[in-house]
């Protein structure tokens, strides 16, 4: 059975996205040994005005995979959160939760695959299905100016997005490209604990990354405010 095609173009996939026969079955098996986890496509968490997006590359099985929500519960969420808070883009505690109450400023957090891959590793063909979701997502965000990708295939998913020519953009670690939209795509290591352990990311490499964003979005003058009592995820359509 090959891979389908989203029916519309729409920013969040249903929870029970059904596109990727081998994610399908992964997400199942998965149900089956951990009844309680969210186990689906994992929604975008942040609010619509914001004009910083944060791609990632996939949820972690036993973090985002099971809590819901993108880069908590895994090492790779300690460092992004904490990250987010240092540099004002983020307020409340990260306790690794879905309700422990952290809400994101100015910025958003999604993935370039939605569903949780076997040994965190998606198929290309996965990767191009989930892009419609991408492309999507980035076209509902009417302030965005800045995108920071995690990683190589977070990167190549966006300029994928965009409709941009990778030979154009080329991925590195602190690189910033201005894109033919005018958006700003700044590339980063991404921050597992793979890359941290191995000291090919630093806290020091991924704070300086981030300065840099911030910088480019003080320049661009104050953020716009979302209304009251949102900004701590997105409603998802229905399985």
């Amino acid at each position: 059975m090959g891979l389908q095609t989203p029916a519309a173009a729409v920013p969040e996939p249903p929870k029970l996205c059904g596109l990727c026969p081998r994610l399908v079955a992964f997400r199942d098996a998965n149900r089956q040994m951990e009844p309680t986890w969210f186990n689906g496509a994992v929604p975008s968490f942040g609010e619509e005005s914001a004009r910083l997006l944060i791609v990632g590359l996939a949820p972690g099985l036993k973090g985002a995979n099971r809590t819901g929500r993108p880069f908590t519960g895994d090492y790779a969420g300690e460092l992004l959160y904490g990250t987010l808070l240092e540099f004002g883009l983020a307020s409340g505690r990260y306790e690794a939760r879905t309700d422990d109450g952290l809400a994101l400023i100015d910025c958003m957090i999604t993935n370039a695959v939605r569903c949780v891959p076997p040994e965190n590793k998606p198929t290309p063909a996965e990767i191009a299905t989930c892009c419609a979701y991408l492309k999507a997502r980035i076209a509902a965000l009417p302030n965005l100016v800045a995108i920071l990708a995690l990683g190589r295939i977070a990167h190549d998913s966006t300029l994928a997005a965009l409709g941009c020519r990778k030979a154009h953009f080329p991925f590195g670690h602190g690189t910033r490209h201005t894109l033919p939209t005018g958006v700003a795509l700044f590339d980063s290591f991404h921050c597992s604990r793979y890359n941290t352990n191995t000291r090919k990311l630093t806290p020091e490499m991924f704070r300086a990354v981030f300065a840099a964003i911030k910088d480019m979005l003080s320049a661009c003058g104050p953020a716009l405010k979302a209304p009251a009592g949102r900004g701590r995820g997105l409603r998802r359509a229905r399985a």
